[in-house]
């Protein structure tokens, strides 16, 4: 399923944690703040676990949520949709 995480987080070192297990569960990031990837449902739920013990939870937010394939390609995307140094092509590709 694709999943999107979104996050703000105050402290650089869980800043850093949160890209080190979006990246380990396979997500690419598409934005600074902003992971998008196609996991099985076992690691979604895993990864929500895994970042909910991480973060500050009275000054840290963190969206984790999924988009089927079809909502994806009716999302409407404006301006530069990706910073092309921060995305791979598998995931431009699922939106062209």
């Amino acid at each position: 399923m694709l999943t999107w995480v979104i996050y703000d987080i105050a402290s650089n070192k869980t800043r850093n944690n949160i890209i080190k297990k979006c990246k380990n569960a396979g997500l690419y990031r598409v934005q600074k703040s902003v992971f998008l990837g196609d996991i099985e449902s076992n690691k979604f739920d895993e990864l929500k676990l895994e970042l909910d013990s991480i973060i500050d939870k009275d000054n840290d937010s963190v969206y984790v949520f999924t988009m089927t394939k079809a909502e994806l390609n009716k999302a409407g995307l404006l301006g530069q949709a990706f910073d092309k140094e921060l995305v791979t092509d598998e995931i431009i590709s699922k939106f062209f």
